[in-house]
């Protein structure tokens, strides 16, 4: 993305780009439920794919969409909205890939595939992203109560002339366009978002968490305390952070406070870390970590397995747990945790 890149609201987008179409939505978990919804509120003919068995098969149906298998419903759509997991996409594609005519579009909510070429379209196809920045739960909500959802938006291959606009009619549809979407490209998208993950909002944030806690535990203090200060807390500061940026987080706390993380905070995040982070995107970019990623799923996920063990085992774990249980709020479920949608078939 440039300085000057380009950003879609919905006038916009045209609705004749796709309001005569028929899409298929791959997938009813997370983003795909969301989609599939919208578009059908915003009148567009949807159905959605799902493999024999599956268990998000009989909620797609009692949210009033048809269903069928990924090869059904894309033999009779214009537009394929592939928004299976990752792992699993490229044996999608080879069931419906016989299906595609030219003319029809491929569209994507992530880049991955496309771009580490696990995925290669017929030259006759446009292929597309619309990718929101958020979780499908709450694109769907946002769309239920007339609100946006940013989003990104990309185009890997244009046969027809007019893949940016129906892009933009498909963003619109699902309510994107009413925040703004935001044009990129394939690579621009899938290696910022995997260097995103790895190095600040999963693997970064989590790592400099735990590590705070040991330092206090291991200094005596008690693993609760530690847990309100490296953890629980780090919600408030992202949400101000979420509100108006890192200047607005400043202003909003202490004087105290400001001035011991402006002059700590690159202490402990100093060049080492900046070297480290570096060494992260280089791997995303060159494709080493797509390549221990699609090795890993094809080995049957033995690293990934024994890690995400080793997480859930951390000391951190059990006393948030411990803590949470006890916390006003613990015995409502959440409206968020009642629409959540885990089942990414």
């Amino acid at each position: 993305m440039t300085d000057d890149a380009s950003i879609y609201y919905d006038e916009d987008a045209q609705r004749s780009q796709i309001e005569d179409k028929t899409v298929a939505v791959l997938g009813y978990g997370s983003q795909g439920h969301a989609h599939a919804q919208n578009l059908a509120d915003s009148g567009i003919d949807v159905r959605v794919g799902l493999k024999e068995g599956s268990s998000s098969r009989e909620a797609a149906r009692e949210d009033g969409l048809e269903v069928g298998t990924p090869k059904e419903v894309a033999a009779g759509a214009d537009i394929v909205s592939v928004l299976v997991p990752d792992t699993i996409q490229p044996a999608v594609y080879e069931q419906i890939e016989e299906e595609l005519e030219p003319g029809n579009t491929l569209q994507f909510a992530h880049g991955f595939n496309i771009h580490y070429n696990q995925i290669k379209p017929p030259e006759d196809v446009d292929v597309t992203m619309i990718a929101p920045k958020t979780p499908g739960h709450l694109l769907r909500r946002n769309y239920e109560n007339d609100e946006g959802t940013p989003a990104l938006l990309a185009v890997y291959q244009d046969a027809t002339g007019e893949a940016k606009e129906e892009a933009l009619a498909y963003g619109q549809a699902i309510g994107c366009t009413r925040a703004g979407v935001v044009e990129t490209t394939f690579r621009e998208e899938t290696e910022t978002d995997l260097f995103g993950e790895q190095a600040v909002l999963c693997g970064g944030i989590a790592s400099l968490i735990k590590q705070g806690y040991e330092t206090l535990v291991d200094a005596g203090y008690s693993p609760q305390m530690a847990y309100f200060e490296c953890l629980n807390e780090m919600k408030l500061i992202v949400d101000l952070m979420y509100e108006d940026g890192l200047g607005g987080m400043w202003d909003s706390v202490s004087d105290t406070a400001e001035y011991g993380g402006l002059t700590q905070g690159d202490v402990v995040i100093d060049d080492h870390a900046r070297e480290n982070m570096e060494q992260v995107l280089e791997a995303v970019q060159d494709g080493t970590f797509a390549r221990e990623w699609i090795a890993e799923n094809q080995a049957g996920r033995p690293s990934y397995t024994q890690l995400r063990q080793a997480e859930k085992d951390h000391e951190i774990e059990a006393v948030g747990a411990e803590l949470r249980a006890l916390f006003a709020w613990a015995e409502e479920e959440t409206e968020d945790e009642q629409e959540k949608v885990t089942a990414d078939d």
